[in-house]
């Protein structure tokens, strides 16, 4: 009999491969990064109820990778968006207490990007979610990221950010699941940078 680790059933039964991705030169196809809540309120040292209380070397790397994409992607003349985690006072994100309020340094950028908010190619998203895909749901019932997608003939994105246990992972089953049904085309390739 054959026994195989948790991981390995795991890499059976999910569609997901390790591989480098290179970003097309030739103009056709289109790559997209996106960023997911790289902010103070979860990375920096004591900047609100769900950031580390000490430094964390996960997060600096994290954090320099993000950045050395960014730049990578913003010198392309790529898309990227960012996502930031915002919140309203009074409207709780349960089981979690009150984090990154809007208007607060919490839910901005951290400080290795906010040079992203002056760039022409760059789209930011305020969402009150864990989600960034059902935080991009206008009231109107469009989409911006769907609608980023689109305008931008994104055929293959690379995802990257923190929590990636919960905003991350929520963010890439949602567009998984509506690149599946058809509703991002032309997505084909969703890349998850390991980083």
């Amino acid at each position: 009999m054959i026994i195989k680790s948790t991981a390995d059933l795991v890499k059976d039964e999910l569609p997901i491969e390790q591989e480098a991705m290179v970003i097309p030169e030739d103009g056709g196809a289109v790559s997209g990064l996106v960023l997911v809540d790289i902010i103070n309120g979860f990375c920096t040292v004591g900047a609100g109820n769900l950031a580390p209380t000490e430094p964390n070397t996960q997060i600096t790397e994290m954090i320099k990778e993000s950045e050395s994409m960014a730049r990578l992607f913003c010198e392309k003349k790529l898309p990227v968006m960012v996502f930031l985690d915002s919140h309203h006072p009074g409207k709780p994100e349960n089981p979690y207490p009150p984090h990154c309020l809007v208007g607060t340094p919490e839910s901005n950028l951290v400080p290795a990007l906010e040079w992203l908010d002056k760039e022409p190619n760059v789209t930011i998203r305020r969402k009150d979610c864990f989600d960034g895909f059902l935080g991009s749901i206008q009231e109107d019932g469009s989409n911006v990221f769907v609608d980023w997608v689109a305008k931008n003939a994104i055929t293959s994105i690379v995802v990257a950010g923190v929590c990636t246990d919960i905003c991350v992972l929520d963010f890439v089953c949602s567009t998984l699941s509506a690149r599946n049904l058809g509703f991002l085309k032309p997505l084909e390739n969703i890349y998850l940078s390991s980083k």
